[in-house]
């Protein structure tokens, strides 16, 4: 093919990544013209897939994607039909495009005959998760690859793919040794441990990117999708639009990565976190995740597909601190480099865990802004700020550092009564410059004085749950082990008489408050305990 060819379907591949089918085929009318027909077209039924759900179809889909790439970039087409796949392996400037009615199944190799591709990394220490891990093992997966597209109506649907997985393996793991210190390699320390070889051939994410850039995933469902539903790594220039995930696992990761922004995407995720950003070892070598935005998108905690069918289920999941769902919108699962330039906004959170963010594995969270959220019938704390020192990370990674976090115009109803929100640092390892402004949360109260009594443990070495701290000695807002936090127009009302007062600060340098209205009079409203430069002003009861 003469390489004026190539490069225009090259270019035409391009456009449809950043405009989409129909403003591409507008703005490429040479193509057409040129070759009388869309040759830069791939229909997967050219290549033998079948689409009855019982012959296994990836074999066509990848060659499908092969003959594109061989091309210099084109589009592959998923028709309607139900497709039984194992792994899909994306290509540079090659978009895959799910038609309305397509289905692409997760084929169960204990069921159908094949498998995924195998796992492709090995660590010395694995401090994450298998499945941030590996990432060939997805269902649909691309590695290094640039100008990469997955549009259309279409359905992802994980049905063969594992939810769990090997627990990670590092130096804070209670009878951890070393490779070295079994004499073996790090691929024959992982072979010997029967659990982890048991996973192989198997697939555990819906989407797995690693190392990719010029990415858009835009408009397509995803049902069950695995561990993960859409992770993503050490990516850069990423473009996640209007998908919907409804799972029972994590629904849309980023890890890692820089320019990315997530807008209108609906993710419900009952058994774990909907939207996660992370700064995990997965590339072997710290990473900040940075330059994200997450705007207009809603998360939620319903039964697993009741919200791709509409009916908006509660789920009885209870998770392991028997407090209820999760779902929610979470920074820093994991957080070795850390994560700067974040700014979460005009999101609807319903029937989730509250807003969680922070360092713990010897990272930094910094200029991190949430705004215009809307957070309804949240089952833990609203929001949580948490600075502490597990260091899943290698030796001598630290300390964690939280610092300049704005929260503002941010609306809470249907909060439980002991679940406050917090800002907790350590004794030495303060959050610093935390703003909450225009926050209004309703909460069911009922706190007794033994609660507002409370001395919490500090539990350094802790994860980002705060579920071990129970009911918080504030029914607002509860801060400890901060310098430099400003509070502003705010009000926390109750449903039943409350004995916390709304604000506690406990050893923090330097706060003002001005503009705070609760249940309780004036002098009850705030209490301070080893603090200093604390002014307080404005101070008033709501009617």
């Amino acid at each position: 093919m003469a390489q004026g060819a190539i490069s225009e379907k090259a270019e035409f591949s391009r456009r449809f990544v950043t405009l989409g089918l129909g403003a591409a085929l507008a703005a490429s009318p040479s193509l057409v013209r040129a070759t009388g027909s869309l040759t830069g077209f791939h229909d997967v039924r050219d290549y033998g897939a079948v689409g009855d759900g019982i012959a296994i179809d990836s074999g066509a889909v990848n060659r499908a994607i092969e003959a594109a790439s061989a091309a210099g970039g084109g589009t592959v087409v998923i028709p309607a039909g139900h497709y039984l796949c194992f792994s899909i392996r994306l290509k540079s400037f090659v978009t895959l495009v799910l038609m309305n009615g397509s289905v692409i199944e997760a084929a169960d190799p204990r069921k159908h005959a094949g498998r995924y591709d195998l796992p492709e990394n090995v660590y010395e220490e694995q401090f994450q998760d298998y499945g941030v891990s590996h990432f060939h093992n997805s269902l649909i997966y691309g590695d290094g690859v640039n100008d990469v597209a997955i549009i259309g109506r279409g359905l992802i649907h994980g049905l063969g793919l594992d939810r769990e997985g090997p627990t990670p393996r590092w130096h804070g793991m209670a009878g951890w040794t070393s490779p070295a210190e079994q004499g073996l390699s790090p691929d024959a320390a992982r072979r010997a441990i029967p659990r982890e070889m048991a996973y192989e051939g198997r697939g555990n994410k819906a989407i797995g990117l690693t190392g990719c850039r010029n990415v858009l995933l835009r408009d397509f469902t995803i049902l069950q999708g695995g561990h993960f539903a859409c992770y993503v790594l050490g990516s850069t220039n990423v473009r996640i639009d209007g998908l919907t995930v409804d799972t029972d696992r994590d629904g849309i990761d980023i890890d890692a990565c820089r320019d990315v922004k997530v807008t209108n995407c609906l993710v419900n995720a009952p058994k774990d976190d909907a939207i996660v950003l992370k700064s995990s070892m997965a590339l072997k070598a710290p990473r900040f995740c940075e330059d994200v935005s997450v705007i207009g998108c809603k998360t939620s905690g319903y039964l697993l597909g009741t919200v791709i069918d509409g009916t908006y289920q509660p789920s009885p999941y209870r998770s392991v601190d028997d407090i209820g769902v999760l779902g929610r919108i979470k920074l820093g699962t994991d957080s070795v480099a850390g994560f700067r330039n974040i700014l979460v906004s005009d999101c609807i959170c319903e029937n989730t865990r509250g807003l969680q963010l922070g360092a713990i594995d010897g990272g930094v969270l910094e200029d991190v802004t949430f705004s215009n959220i809307l957070l309804r019938n949240p089952v833990n704390h609203p929001i949580f700020v948490r600075l502490s020192g597990r260091n899943r990370a290698p030796e001598g990674n630290g300390p964690s550092q939280v610092r300049r976090v704005s929260f503002s115009n941010i609306n809470v109803s249907g909060a439980p009564g002991p679940y406050a929100s917090g800002v907790v640092g350590l004794p030495g390892g303060v959050i610093e410059d935390v703003s909450f402004s225009d926050i209004h949360v309703r909460s069911a109260g009922g706190g007794s004085r033994q609660d507002a009594a409370r001395d919490i443990e500090e539990r350094p070495k802790s994860s980002l749950e705060p579920s071990f701290m129970g009911a918080f000695p504030a029914h607002g807002l509860w801060v400890r082990h901060a310098r430099n936090v400003s509070v502003r127009d705010v009000s926390f009302s109750v449903d039943r008489p409350d004995a916390r007062p709304a604000i506690v600060l406990d050893d923090v340098q330097g706060a003002t408050i001005d503009g705070v209205r609760s249940s309780l009079a004036p002098r009850a409203a705030v209490r301070t305990a080893r603090s200093r430069d604390v002014h307080a002003r404005n101070v008033e009861r709501l009617a």
